[in-house]
């Protein structure tokens, strides 16, 4: 494993070879993309796993945020192929591949922006995203967790797996680089791009405790994967 002042060393040639590439808009780099997503996305085989093995089997009703084409789903439904699945992605090329592979299984797709969209008031068993919230800035991700908090039932869970920045300065550097990139190409504040800005697992887990979620279990693996459970009811594991 790499010591973070060589991974951060790395980081900073990385952003020196990339300073003049353009920021792309969410949907277009993830349509763009689809014919070789799944396959990119192997090299977090293990971490899908580890997502589907902490995924409390009580759990009737899932809100994915930030679905694609459903490789967390997979895991999740080869153990509980009767799980009720909202999926919401800004990506409707990638929610038509989801619906494709799994025409059989009991899932609704939303295109839109989850910030938007109405998760409803204790509506949920749990509220899942991987690989999607790295993506926003840490007052619009307080926002979010703040409304997951509200739409689980009592004792319901939120499983995040995400890329979590190794330390604070990769936090700022890479803050800085996207301010800037966006300031650079004048884009409206609306405009969603990708470019990752992950926040260190302290901030994450502050984050979600100040949105009134108890985080419960943290696994470390391509992805971190945190387990955070609304209320004191008996949690749906087991």
């Amino acid at each position: 494993m790499k010591s973070s002042k060589e991974y951060m060393q790395n980081l900073k040639l990385w952003l020196q070879d990339t300073a003049d590439v353009p920021l792309e808009e969410m949907s277009d780099f993830f349509t763009n993309r689809l014919q070789d997503y799944e396959e990119h996305m192997a090299a977090w085989e293990k971490s899908y796993q580890m997502f589907a093995e902490i995924f409390p089997a009580a759990c009737q009703s899932i809100l994915d945020l930030g679905c694609g084409t459903g490789l967390e789903l997979d895991k999740i439904w080869h153990k509980n192929p009767d799980i009720e699945v909202t999926g919401v992605d800004l990506c409707a090329d990638m929610l038509a591949r989801l619906l494709q592979k799994h025409q059989d299984k009991p899932l609704t797709t939303v295109c839109e922006d989850y910030f938007e969209y109405d998760f409803g008031y204790g509506k949920w068993d749990a509220v899942i995203s991987f690989e999607s919230l790295h993506h926003f800035l840490p007052e619009r991700k307080r926002e979010l967790y703040r409304k997951i908090c509200g739409s689980l039932k009592d004792g319901g869970t939120f499983i995040l797996g995400d890329y979590i920045a190794c330390c604070d300065e990769e936090e700022e550097l890479l803050r800085s680089v996207y301010l800037k990139k966006r300031e650079q190409s004048a884009i409206p504040e609306n405009c969603y791009v990708h470019f990752d800005i992950p926040l260190t697992l302290e901030h994450e887990k502050a984050l979600l405790q100040d949105a009134g979620l108890t985080v419960e279990k943290v696994l470390d693996g391509e992805a971190t994967i945190i387990m955070a459970r609304k209320g004191t009811a008996p949690s749906l594991e087991g």
